[in-house]
């Protein structure tokens, strides 16, 4: 059993506690300890009186001071609201044109944006809009759907291949996998679209793809390839795509066919925080 004792070598009282042969000597609280500690209690005193503290079945002690952290959020959002109630309103109805002569409603648009691109759409397009493979990059200035300010926001709005009953819509066929052409005509078309691209091909195969680009292709990607914003059909002469540029990449397009879908946001944002989002992304990729 532990027993209290004085130390021997500095002559103070033990608590009795002993672990190991080490005792636990009985010094007093430190005055600087227990003037903190019982002033802590005070001010916790003060603050159930003049705060909210309590925790009761059904409310609170609401505290003499009526504090409240949901109102004064509230009161926040309504002075937000107010400021920028008038740059809003003016950013609805405002042209591209107005919008550049205007630095401080230019930079209001991009402010708003540049929020709401980062917190909804950066998880696809990436950090800044450069996109991935699968997703589009909105800094290259190339547009499936047009680049102009209104196109982009209205492919904001509607989404695409989106449940939106005015959604852009287009369909790449899957030509393999639903056996619209055999294994060989998708091999040929592919080193066909290669060929577009202004990279080396088989020659004899682009020949040999030549009439099925023709019957099959043409009426969305054109004559030349280069496609269609009309439709939402790729370019497929220049160097960016969204799938990949290696022959893999091409010929998995052809032979599966796949289509993406991008969300409307319509129901999310309303038309002033759409438009501002249609300018930020006008503006970073150089839109048309």
């Amino acid at each position: 059993m532990s027993k209290r004792e004085a130390d021997e070598v500095t002559g103070v009282e033990t608590t009795g506690h002993e672990w190991d042969g080490i005792r636990e000597l009985d010094n007093p609280l430190p005055r600087w300890w227990l003037y903190m500690f019982w002033a802590g209690i005070a001010v916790a005193a003060v603050y159930w009186v003049l705060m909210p503290a309590w925790p009761g079945v059904r409310s609170y002690t609401q505290g003499v001071l009526g504090q409240s952290d949901r109102a004064d959020v509230v009161v926040a959002l309504n002075d937000l609201k107010t400021l920028r109630g008038e740059q809003a309103a003016r950013l609805k109805t405002a042209s591209l044109e107005e919008i550049e002569r205007d630095p401080e409603l230019q930079a209001y648009a991009q402010q708003v944006g540049q929020s709401v691109f980062g917190d909804n759409c950066a998880t696809c397009h990436g950090t800044g809009g450069v996109g991935t493979k699968g997703y589009a990059n909105l800094r290259d200035d190339v547009w499936l759907w047009g680049g102009s300010l209104e196109d982009i926001r209205h492919t904001i709005e509607v989404g695409i291949r989106a449940d939106h009953p005015q959604t852009r819509f287009s369909q790449m066929p899957a030509f393999g996998r639903d056996q619209m052409l055999t294994a060989a005509e998708v091999s040929d078309l592919t080193e066909y679209v290669v060929a577009l691209s202004g990279r080396p091909a088989n020659a004899a195969a682009v020949r040999r793809a030549a009439p099925i680009y023709q019957t099959q292709c043409v009426a969305c990607h054109g004559p030349t390839g280069t496609g269609d914003q009309k439709q939402g059909a790729p370019n497929l002469t220049d160097q960016e795509w969204l799938y990949g540029s290696a022959r893999a990449d091409i010929h998995a397009q052809i032979w599966n066919g796949r289509n993406g879908v991008m969300p409307s946001w319509k129901a999310r944002f309303d038309p002033e925080t759409l438009k501002a989002l249609a300018v930020y992304i006008h503006a970073n990729a150089g839109g048309q």
